[in-house]
């Protein structure tokens, strides 16, 4: 099992509990070994996974989310074709929101886009960055992004110090595990969400793709956000038999509603939810791609600080 992140980190943690407890679905029970290869924001292992993994269901992936869509924002380091890898699935989807401190006099939308707010994000290139920009495109919002924040954790310690107003894209089910009385208790207060659908626990918090008038905006928005979609997916390389794909993605699906296996990640908090089969993510891909080249023009723009 290759992983595109470092040892030790979300990533890492998950793929090495789906080793531990996918096997048993299989037959034969394989061991599995997890091999790290960090890189290029996940590329370097897409990279390999696509060209030089063996194409005989010996080898699957764990890949950052935002890899399958880098030859769509036209990066010339990812050579690969993410419709042709077969996708196993995601134990989860996301949800982000903008996130702003309870002292911050901005509440609803138009406030939003009345005052300038502060948000932290990791660099120019940076997904929250992007999407900082592609929000304020769209919806003529005022958020200026703040670099330097390596990632979520570091700003919302940041919001509590008072150096930011906000996050510009935190997800729904970290700040859940790891804030956990932030937005019952009013501590912060998600005034956008946003990702593949209207999450039911933010019921009172509009959503982004709802607010748009013009069909490019929602076309572009439904591009970007497919990232969060794939929530943290699995795939194995293009040209895997037939047969093969099918016993994988019928061993992970498994996986996925295993008692043990949930128990052990709700141990960890490790935030799953709605997962997805290797089909729904294809189909999110492909989506994806076939968006008119004018909407793939602008989502390129908008990808360059």
């Amino acid at each position: 099992m290759v992983v595109s992140s470092s040892a030790a980190g979300g990533y890492d943690t998950l793929a090495r509990l789906i080793a531990r407890h996918m096997a048993s679905h299989m037959p034969g029970s394989p061991v599995f070994i997890v091999r790290n290869m960090p890189g290029a924001g996940g590329m370097t292992a897409t990279n390999f996974l696509y060209s030089n993994a063996d194409k005989d269901g010996s080898v699957m992936g764990l890949v950052q989310n935002n890899t399958p869509f880098e030859p769509l924002f036209g990066t010339k380091e990812a050579r690969y074709d993410p419709t042709k890898f077969n996708w196993l699935g995601s134990p989860s989807s996301e949800t982000a929101m903008v996130l702003l401190w309870h002292t911050v006099p901005v509440n609803s939308l138009a406030d939003l886009r009345a005052r300038e707010v502060t948000v932290g994000v990791s660099g120019a290139n940076s997904t929250p960055a992007f999407f900082t920009r592609l929000l304020n495109a769209t919806l003529g919002t005022k958020m200026k992004a703040i670099n330097g924040y390596p990632g979520q954790n570091d700003v919302l310690l940041a919001m509590e110090r008072r150096e930011l107003d906000g996050h510009p894209s935190a997800f729904f089910s970290s700040v859940r595990a790891t804030r956990p009385g932030w937005l019952r208790d009013g501590t912060a207060r998600a005034v956008l969400q946003y990702g593949p659908e209207k999450l039911a626990q933010l019921h009172d918090v509009p959503f982004a793709p709802d607010l748009l008038a013009s069909e490019d905006d929602r076309l572009l928005m439904h591009a970007a956000f497919a990232p969060l979609a794939l929530g943290r997916p699995f795939l194995v390389p293009p040209a895997v038999p037939a047969e093969r794909v099918a016993a994988l993605r019928k061993a992970f699906t498994a996986t996925m509603t295993d008692p043990d296996f949930l128990a052990e990640a709700d141990k960890m908090g490790l935030g799953l939810n709605a997962p997805r089969t290797g089909e729904q993510i294809q189909e999110v891909m492909e989506r994806a791609y076939r968006s008119p080249p004018r909407v793939i023009d602008r989502l390129r723009q908008l990808n360059v600080p």
